[in-house]
């Protein structure tokens, strides 16, 4: 069965035709553009999500040049606006997962965070969709549906109103493993009333589309993060991926039973088919490309490109702490800022992109440890996403969390996920295992850092990042 493949991201949309026999045969990119404001917001045009999809979806068709049987997206997950259900029109910006403006809303919650986390399995914080929701209610727009991304790109390709069991544990209005949305917890943010979409499961056909060809099945709708779990072959429990893209995102399968985290995590579905969850607990980096675009806008290195020709080969003793958009998982700290030390007259570009890089690879390093708490300690660490290309990275990240990483052998993982989930959405026979391809990675990292070393980096880091933000009130 050959699916056409959406993953709409937060800096971009990639399209890919898989076909049974050949595998990828065809591939497109269209960008899209963020607006990072003021007082921490963080918006897209809509009109240009949607037309990023259909752009790259149409020419991965084109370059495939065979008929498509299925067709599947992957969302960003937890990126809300509000639109008109009759006409479909977008009423507001897209109000991305980064955006911090519901910080107050959050704030107010905060004698329910306990009930939140043990219902939901998220912490309170506005990276999550309701805030977001609640936010665009009281300060931008009353009218319409107020959704998650998906919903409205789905809307606009099958005219359903419909998201999917992934997304909707992102909300914090779902209780975990639950298929309905929960009416008080919609009513502690003031969304009580609200018109939301029905919940599928991610194996199910959703509806169908005429905006690539002829009327095609639309299934195996699912998070951009769960896709890249299930297509990286992260079947059991203790098994885990790290996707290195805007942020840098780490998932492992803790099984069909959910882990109640006690370091800081989340817990959503990592997937539901065939009528049941497996779950997954995960934590946040939420400036990784980003961070070096960032260093790109300043005139450090020209792109992502040039990372491991301009990294040293040792720090000169610069630290990092690369919080431009705040902590998120475990510290949950949207006060942080990004922060270096260390740096004298004879620092040069080499340390600074090193030590950024070592600094998104320190976070990863606490995302690991916060897991072995709540559950057994990862073994090994599978990693995709553009930033693999860096060698320099991959092994910063080896040398810290101090396991093997396998980096994946396709830039696709999303992508190839979502086109797994569609195919056992037309054909449930095969099972979960059956529909992803097996795989081998492209590179293996092996920690060259001793165990010592380690620590004694990831101790003199932890004490810079302590110093990026207050506590006052905590």
């Amino acid at each position: 069965m050959t699916v056409l493949a959406i993953d709409q991201g937060t800096s971009g949309t990639k399209a890919i035709v898989v076909d049974p026999a050949e595998g990828v045969v065809g591939v497109a990119e269209v960008a899209v553009h963020p607006r990072y404001l003021d007082g921490g917001g963080v918006e897209q045009d809509p009109r240009e999500l949607l037309d990023s999809v259909l752009e790259a979806g149409r020419a991965a068709v084109a370059q495939a040049g065979r008929p498509i049987d299925a067709v599947s997206l992957a969302n960003q997950g937890e990126t809300v606006l509000a639109w008109d259900p009759i006409t479909g029109r977008a009423l507001t910006q897209a109000i991305v997962w980064q955006d911090r403006r519901a910080e107050s809303i959050c704030a107010d919650l905060t004698e329910h965070a306990n009930e939140f986390a043990c219902r939901t399995g998220l912490v309170l914080d506005p990276y999550f969709s309701a805030p977001k929701m609640a936010w665009l209610r009281r300060n931008v727009e009353r009218d319409g549906v107020v959704t998650t991304s998906d919903t409205w790109l789905l809307h606009q390709l099958t005219g359903e109103f419909v998201t999917d069991a992934t997304t909707a544990s992102r909300s914090l209005v779902v209780g975990l493993g639950e298929n309905t949305w929960s009416a008080d917890l919609l009513a502690l943010f003031g969304l009580d009333g609200e018109r939301l979409p029905g919940i599928a499961p991610n194996d199910a056909v959703i509806g169908t589309t005429s905006a690539f060809g002829r009327d095609i099945p639309v299934g195996g709708i699912v998070v951009d993060q769960q896709a890249a779990l299930l297509a990286e072959s992260c079947f059991e429990a203790g098994m885990a991926k790290c996707t290195f893209g805007t942020g840098a995102f780490l998932l492992a399968n803790t099984g069909s039973t959910p882990v109640s985290s006690n370091s800081g995590l989340t817990t959503s579905v990592a997937w539901r088919v065939a009528g049941d969850d497996t779950f997954c607990v995960d934590g946040q980096v939420y400036t990784a490309a980003s961070a070096v675009r960032w260093l790109a806008s300043l005139g450090v290195i020209a792109g992502a490109h040039e990372l491991d020709g301009v990294a040293a080969t040792d720090s000169g003793g610069v630290l990092c702490v690369p919080a431009l958009a705040g902590l998120a998982a475990p510290w949950w700290e949207s006060t942080a800022t990004a922060s270096f030390s260390g740096m004298t007259l004879s620092t040069d570009r080499g340390h600074v992109v090193l030590a950024l890089l070592q600094g998104i690879a320190a976070q990863i390093g606490e995302l690991m440890t916060a897991i072995g708490s709540d559950s057994a300690p990862l073994r090994r660490l599978r990693a995709d996403g553009g930033l693999t290309q860096s060698t320099v990275l991959m092994q910063a990240v080896a040398d810290v969390v101090q396991v093997p990483v396998d980096v994946y052998p396709s830039a696709h993982a999303t992508a190839l996920g979502a086109a797994a989930l569609a195919d056992l959405s037309l054909h449930p026979d095969k099972g979960l295992r059956g529909v992803v391809p097996s795989w081998k990675p492209s590179s293996t990292y092996e920690p060259a850092w001793d165990a010592a070393r380690a620590e004694d980096f990831r101790s003199s880091w932890r004490a810079l990042a302590a110093t990026t933000y207050s506590r006052e009130g905590t």
